[in-house]
């Protein structure tokens, strides 16, 4: 699979390294608050596992499963999610996990759902990758993995047509 690749931005080591450092901040932000994590389904699932065993609080875990990309490298600016199916959430400390703040859409779709349906006392954003670029939808993450350039990226969750989210290292597939 990484015949595929172009190149490797950041590999497992680099990764859990930059994992622990999230974890202590958001550790230490959260110390003593309800915190619940809505991860992004399917590609903050490896991100969020590992994020989550570094985190050492009692804390809520819920998913909401999304669609953005439909196949392509390009979001389509159409984000599909029930809104319907997020958790009661009311009373809570949301940090909302994403594998990618790329187009901005499928984050701010989301963030807009849970400020204006539901009573939470926060709400923060946690991303393992963002692109530094100008986005379709105005969203800022709170906690950020890495910062990196407009490119088409996989691996650790990030995916091609559902392929390549299994590679331990983030990398920038050849076109």
């Amino acid at each position: 699979m990484q015949d595929d690749l172009e190149k490797i931005l950041f590999g497992a080591s680099e990764i859990a390294a930059r994992l622990d450092e999230l974890a202590l901040q958001i550790t230490e932000d959260y110390r003593g608050k309800d915190l619940t994590v809505l991860a992004i389904l399917n590609g903050s699932l490896i991100f969020m596992a590992d994020l989550l065993r570094r985190i050492p609080l009692p804390l809520r875990l819920d998913c909401l499963r999304v669609k953005s990309y439909f196949g392509g490298t390009e979001t389509t600016g159409r984000v599909q999610f029930d809104p319907q199916t997020l958790p009661d959430l009311s009373g809570r400390h949301i940090l909302l996990l994403d594998d990618i703040l790329d187009s901005g859409h499928t984050l701010a779709a989301i963030t807009e759902a849970l400020r204006t349906e539901r009573g939470i006392l926060s709400l923060k954003i946690c991303v393992l990758v963002r692109k530094l670029k100008k986005r379709a939808r105005e969203v800022e993450a709170d906690y950020v993995g890495f910062d990196i350039a407009d490119e088409f990226v996989v691996g650790y969750g990030l995916d091609y047509k559902e392929r390549y989210r299994n590679l331990p290292l983030i990398g920038v597939l050849k076109t």
